[in-house]
């Protein structure tokens, strides 16, 4: 796979020994990314980034003071670019433009989220490309470690110019406006800066566009997604093969001569850990011992699953990418000493990614709420009714297919493409934009419901082994079924299951899963 899912997932295990990432511009992982936003790693800026920051605001004051038109600068915005502003008015401008964008609707983001676009507009800035001062840099990475986290609303960019609409929210408490979220509680963004010990600071010429003009909200949503799809696609084979063990499948479609002659790589990659997995199973079956052929939900495994890890190969490149960027406008190129008025704030490389991102996962979901059905229906499966053994009385795990098919049809309309939309704006300058905002929101959404329609499968197929000999599943699976089985009990009779729901979502979420399993059967593709 890509640079980054051959990298070891995060574990505390394994991170390394400083709790401090350095920011140049140039080189942060989305493992960095995650270890900030969901681990409380601190954030600095590298002495080589200090030092593109200031000869990037250096060049800024010298077009200033030469008087060079520059747009955003000492010009009005979008359709105003041609309107010149003058001198005395340029720290107004900046600060107009922060207010008049933060139009945000709907709920704050999640904390990590939040975290994630600090951290990425952050690191943008510090490519030495934006102008912006270094003291106002460190304000941002002030409120990363200390715990300010702006109250940014999920809803109104359309993904170009960029975020404007989520960062402006982000850089209302830098002003002491807005809201913010300090040890737990929400408060006004000067209280919340206040007591953090943070300066507010007054932008000048550049900073306002410098700190918003930029594809940073979607690129967060989408780092952490990505990140989450990762672990999601490993933790997906893992199920899958519990699932084929409890209904004794047939392993033959796993050889690795089937998928040579279709060498799909990430078809080939599925086969091999699911081979891996059921080592020394007594469960499995070969073609022809118990039936010719499995349904294709378990015999076509490496295909559809391997579908989708082509695809987010090409999701996570994009975003590895994106998150090394500089995409806000004007640029400064501070080698030839010129301002360029470009479109790197255009959000479409991420919009199309995230819809591919979004769809590649709807498919996790929609393959295993058909090995759901394959195990709790009896006349599939040749177990118990919906795997409870008082049949009749109670109704074992009938319904949680049937949540489970809820969240998978919901999916099916997130999965429409946000980024094929666009609706012009500012008086029809910016007359093509990218929805890609949203497209990162719905991707986010999908996977937290395949992680959730995994637990269920998770659950299921461990209540069916439960019927037969645990102690006879492979290596990989049994310790998938261990894990679980110290969270979720067998389930006798019916009682309330939608806590033993969360517990297996999270369980697959937060990476146990598949480092348990990792551990005995060494590294997964």
């Amino acid at each position: 796979m890509t640079k980054i899912i051959e990298e070891r997932l995060a574990s505390e295990k394994d991170e390394i020994m400083t709790n401090t990432i350095y920011l140049d511009g140039e080189n942060l992982t989305l493992e960095e990314v995650v270890q900030i936003c969901r681990h409380g790693f601190k954030v600095e800026i590298s002495e080589e980034g200090k030092e593109k920051i200031n000869r990037s605001r250096a060049l800024v004051e010298k077009f200033l003071d030469e008087g060079r038109p520059m747009y955003g600068i000492n010009t009005g915005f979008g359709k105003f670019s041609d309107i010149s502003i003058s001198s005395d008015q340029l720290e107004d401008l900046q600060r107009y433009l922060i207010v008049a964008d933060a139009v945000g609707i709907g709920d704050p983001f999640d904390t990590e989220v939040t975290r994630a676009i600090m951290l990425l507009r952050a690191n943008a800035l510090v490519k030495g490309y934006s102008g912006i001062r270094l003291e106002v840099v460190q304000t941002l990475i002030d409120m990363i470690n200390k715990g300010v986290h702006p109250q940014v609303r999920e809803k109104g960019s359309v993904g170009s110019s960029g975020d404007l609409c989520p960062l402006a929210h982000m850089v209302l408490p830098m002003l002491g406006m807005g809201e913010a979220e300090y040890n737990g509680k929400v408060m006004t963004g000067k209280t919340a800066m206040e007591k953090a010990g943070i300066p507010t600071v007054t932008l000048q010429a550049k900073e306002g566009l410098a700190l918003i003009n930029g594809t940073c909200a979607m690129t967060a949503v989408a780092s952490l997604a990505v990140y989450d799809s990762i672990v999601l696609s490993k933790t997906a084979d893992i199920v899958c093969m519990l699932t084929i063990e409890a209904l004794e499948g047939i392993t033959d479609p796993f050889d690795k001569r089937m998928h040579i002659a279709r060498p799909h790589k990430g078809q080939i990659e599925v086969a091999e850990n699911l081979l891996k997995l059921c080592k020394d199973s007594k469960l499995t079956t070969r073609q022809g011992e118990k039936r010719m052929q499995d349904a294709y939900s378990l015999r076509c495994t490496p295909q559809i699953h391997g579908a989708s890890r082509l695809a987010l190969d090409y999701v996570a490149g994009v975003i590895e990418t994106e998150i090394n960027s500089a995409t806000d406008n004007p640029l400064i190129l501070v080698d030839t000493e010129d301002a360029y008025s470009g479109g790197n704030f255009h959000g479409q490389p991420v919009a199309i990614a995230m819809d591919t991102l979004g769809i590649a996962m709807a498919e996790y979901a929609n393959i295993s709420e058909r090995r759901i059905e394959r195990l709790v229906n009896p006349m599939l499966s040749g177990l118990p009714g919906f795997l409870t053994p008082v049949e009749g009385l109670c109704c074992g795990f009938m319904v949680p297919q049937y949540a489970a098919a809820s969240v998978v049809s919901e999916n099916k309309v997130l999965a429409h493409p946000a980024s094929v939309d666009s609706i012009p704006t500012s008086a029809n300058q910016e007359d093509h934009v990218s929805m890609g905002t949203i497209a990162a929101r719905k991707a986010r959404t999908i996977i937290k419901h395949a992680q959730y329609v995994l637990g269920i499968e998770l659950i299921c197929a461990s209540q069916a082994v439960d019927f037969k000999e645990p102690e006879k599943l492979g290596i990989g699976s049994r310790k998938a079924y261990d894990i679980l089985r110290e969270r979720v009990t067998f389930m006798k009779e019916d009682r309330v299951i939608y806590p033993d729901m969360d517990n297996a979502a999270q369980l697959i979420s937060s990476v146990k899963v598949l480092e348990a399993v990792e551990e005995v059967v060494g590294k997964l593709n």
